[in-house]
């Protein structure tokens, strides 16, 4: 009973926070079956660089993948979903970890962009995540389509950020408002930015020391916002 009630003060801790540091310690530090949704970007293992000289920490290796998707994996609540972006060309090393975790694939979605990331033998105008479930989740009541549009975010704060607007879907279809939703790989922030206007309670963790600040940063300007539009009649903004 002491060590639960240690693990529930720390997971009250850790709540509408940007944490610093590796995620697969810091969930290590999380009850199991105590987040409601798991929204996630992490490394596509490809060692990325944009055009600026950005990188990704961890994208050159794999070491960390089955560790982290273990980890993500027990702290889903059962009967629950988590939706992780990866890299098409590193699917066989996702799907082994997810599935050595104890993931199931229940839906593959694309999301589809009007520009194109990179050009070689095609243009490269997607991006795809699985919808991967913990147990036996109970359907939607009003299924997404498994094609979305992805507008471009500008990458602003992080080479690979993701749209709020391509986020915040996801997030009212697999979640209730008041639930918990935890990205990891938070980056930016932009999956608990949408997770925070759609009513919703988040933990996001980046290892990176910039994009932590941009993230902390962002959040912060996200929580102002918030107060100063609740007012009556004022809406939430969309766009962060």
């Amino acid at each position: 009973m002491a060590t639960t009630t240690v693990a529930t003060a720390q997971q009250s801790s850790f709540t509408n926070q940007i944490l610093h540091g590796d995620c697969i310690e810091v969930m290590r530090q999380m009850p199991t079956n105590s987040v409601d949704f798991i929204l996630t970007d992490p490394p596509y293992l490809v060692n990325y660089r944009d055009r600026t000289g950005r990188t990704i920490q961890n994208d050159a290796d794999d070491t960390w993948l089955k560790p982290a998707m273990a980890e993500a994996y027990r702290v889903l609540k059962q009967d629950r979903v988590a939706v992780m972006f990866y890299g098409w060309t590193k699917v066989d090393a996702f799907f082994e970890a997810w599935r050595s975790a104890g993931f199931q694939p229940v839906g593959h979605i694309v999301f589809r962009k009007s520009y194109s990331s990179k050009s070689r033998f095609l243009r490269y105008q997607h991006e795809q995540a699985f919808l991967l479930a913990k147990g036996r989740p109970p359907l939607p009541k009003q299924p997404l389509g498994d094609v979305m549009e992805m507008p471009y975010s500008g990458n602003k704060l992080h080479p690979t950020q993701k749209p709020v607007e391509a986020l915040a879907p996801l997030i009212r279809c697999f979640s209730l408002p008041g639930e918990l939703v935890l990205d990891p790989f938070a980056g930016s922030g932009s999956s608990c930015a949408a997770a925070l206007l759609a009513g919703r309670r988040y933990i996001g963790v980046e290892m990176d020391d910039a994009y932590f600040h941009h993230a902390i940063d962002r959040l912060n300007r996200v929580h102002r916002r918030i107060a100063a539009k609740r007012s009556p009649g004022m809406g939430i903004p969309t766009r962060v």
